[in-house]
């Protein structure tokens, strides 16, 4: 089964420092039907404009990892973290028991665009932990590259849940087949670009749900950069 998620559909705020566009239900963009998907909880793209920026803000239970795009995120944590991430490096937080943390555009011309996602975790009350690591662009161009795992794969940051995001960048001929295990479900978030997946035509924003499909394929890439999510 195959179902569609339209960029255009999504949930939209502009508070004037950032603009967000949320996939899932989040603050006061509510949805019913688009609560969650699997442990997925949270995909919002957010454009941070220069000086702007989320102030010391807390969380908890909830496994938290942002991918740069454009731009550079300012972190700070109460775990003594404290960085700059862009474009290919990803930064994943355990909030488990609770940790607070702020994220700033520092810089005074160019706004930061990135995507900050949610995964529910495996259980409650964690010890709270961080990691970031980079990927290059030949990392992902024409293969799944693991970012976050459950088992650290192929240098991926360790995520705890029962789940695994792949990142790719496809354009032309190039294009990955992903075996999705029995029980298993996949979530293909499509960043920019174009791409087929499983013959259904999507653009940057939209998002493809899947669930009782053998296999994900990934074709008809046009400048594409591509999140996939295999899921419980």
């Amino acid at each position: 089964m195959q179902t569609l998620r339209p960029a255009q559909e999504r949930g939209h705020a502009d508070h004037g420092w950032l603009e967000s566009y949320h996939s899932f239900s989040f603050a006061d963009y509510h949805d019913p039907d688009h609560m969650q998907f699997s442990a997925l909880r949270v995909i919002n793209e957010d454009r941070v404009a220069p000086g702007g920026g989320f102030g010391l803000h807390g969380h908890r239970d909830m496994e938290i990892f942002s991918y740069v795009l454009a731009g550079e995120l300012a972190h700070r944590d109460t775990l003594g973290n404290g960085s700059a991430i862009g474009p290919g490096r990803v930064q994943l937080m355990t909030t488990g028991t609770g940790v607070q943390h702020s994220e700033y555009n520092h810089s005074e011309r160019e706004p930061v665009h990135f995507l900050q996602i949610w995964l529910r975790p495996r259980e409650r009350g964690l010890a709270p932990r961080y990691s970031e690591a980079d990927f290059t662009p030949a990392d992902k161009r024409g293969r799944l590259c693991p970012i976050v795992s459950s088992d650290g794969r192929e240098g991926s940051l360790i995520l705890q849940q029962d789940a695994v995001v792949y990142a790719t960048l496809l354009d032309g001929d190039e294009r990955v087949t992903h075996e999705l295990a029995s029980g298993r479900q996949a979530y293909v978030h499509v960043i920019r670009g174009r791409v087929s997946v499983n013959e259904q035509p999507l653009s940057g924003g939209d998002a493809l749900m899947l669930s009782d499909e053998p296999a994900i394929r990934l074709t008809a890439g046009e400048d594409a950069e591509v999140l996939l999510f295999d899921l419980p």
